[in-house]
């Protein structure tokens, strides 16, 4: 029932809601008293109603605002509801696994198991047919350029042309590993210059942004992925500069998520990375610098301990830049992983973010330290 239609008197002694006149209350008695008693309840203070007058609009919105007036505005109870069924306990598995995900962000059990079979493909490759190996590199840029030309187009528009990047990028790699520096430097210039010339076959709005994403496409991802190719063409040592290359950068992960997961508590780059912490970069310079002196001094020809903590230092150095280098990227698109093709690490270009600004740095200081082999 509603105020206007309420036939019971309202607290203060009149009849009537409160935007009518006012008329005296019905004369009240020990009976109709212990009636009222028992059908009411407490109710809350409204303002008094001033005899001889209407209600303003602002009187009247506070008394209809301050709780219910009258007695027949009696709280509804609630229907009763049958309990929920208690939901059945999760095998202990399943909730380990779920403590990984929320501890790590990713699933660590995919995670490991693809990094496992990764490397089991990468060495065999290796120290098998270095061939092969130049073909897992050449396999690798082609999806990472495909990775990163579907986000510029899916979150920006851009349209750099994949064709021509993922034809250049596999020459790049195979000319670096038979030519050298020079043929790298050659395939990347040829690559660019398709990257212009490819363009122009479709309308020219938009033009100077896709040929610039297509340019930097090349150097990003092939042409530094060809560093790796260098170093392998390395004799007799170029499986083994390689593999220093990888370890490193692997150790440098390891040792800046251990340390700073345990010890992160000061923010490297929080507007970047807000995960990354200065006690985990102490960590990847720490692992790096202790690996890179064991590698220098047991799996390269004329290298030394010494050596290899300056190899780790910068390892762990540029590793770190690499990695805040994709996040940057991935910000600038809104985006929290390149692609889904490896579980529980994000696409190709995740697990490359650190890797292909390491493997000029690697190689220079090798060819420094030992020669270019």
């Amino acid at each position: 029932m509603n105020d206007a239609s309420s036939g019971a008197p309202p607290r203060g002694g009149y009849w009537g809601p409160p935007d009518q006149g006012l008329a005296p209350a019905a004369p009240a008695g020990p009976a109709h008293d212990e009636q009222v008693a028992q059908q009411t309840r407490p109710m809350p203070i409204v303002p008094d109603v001033p005899a001889g007058g209407d209600l303003d609009d602002h009187d009247r919105g506070a008394a209809r605002l301050s709780g219910p007036l009258f007695r027949d505005e009696m709280p509804q109870e609630p229907m009763p509801s049958e309990p929920p069924e208690p939901s059945a306990p999760q095998p202990r598995s399943q909730r380990k696994q779920q403590r990984q995900k929320k501890q790590a962000g990713r699933d660590l059990r995919a995670a490991i198991g693809v990094g496992v079979g990764l490397g089991a493909v990468i060495v065999a490759s290796l120290f098998v047919v270095k061939a092969v190996f130049v073909g897992v590199i050449a396999v690798a840029v082609v999806v990472g350029l495909w990775e990163l030309t579907s986000r510029l187009q899916e979150r920006k528009g851009i349209k750099a042309p994949l064709v021509p990047l993922a034809v250049g990028g596999a020459a790049m790699v195979v000319a670096g590993y038979v030519r050298g520096a020079e043929g790298a430097w050659v395939a990347m210039a040829l690559t660019a210059l398709a990257v212009l010339v490819w363009r122009m076959t479709e309308p020219p709005d938009g033009y100077l942004k896709d040929v610039t994403a297509g340019v930097f496409a090349a150097f990003y991802v092939p042409f530094l992925a060809t560093f790796v190719a260098l170093m392998l063409a390395a004799e007799p040592d170029g499986p083994q500069r390689v593999l220093t290359f990888l370890v490193l950068t692997i150790v440098s992960d390891t040792g800046a998520y251990a340390v700073g997961w345990r010890f992160g508590k000061h923010k490297l780059a929080p507007r970047i990375s807000p995960g990354k912490t200065r006690e985990g970069l102490l960590g990847a310079v720490a692992f790096a610098m202790g690996a890179g002196a064991l590698c220098m001094q047991f799996l390269i020809d004329g290298g030394s301990w010494w050596q290899g903590l300056l190899l780790g230092l910068a390892v762990a150095v540029s590793a770190t830049l690499g990695d805040l280098g994709e996040s940057m990227i991935k910000r600038d698109l809104g985006i929290k992983d390149m692609g889904t093709l490896l579980p529980g690490h994000g696409g190709i270009m995740d697990r490359l973010d650190s890797l292909l600004p390491t493997a000029p740095v690697v190689w220079l200081l090798l060819v420094l330290f030992v020669g270019a082999g």
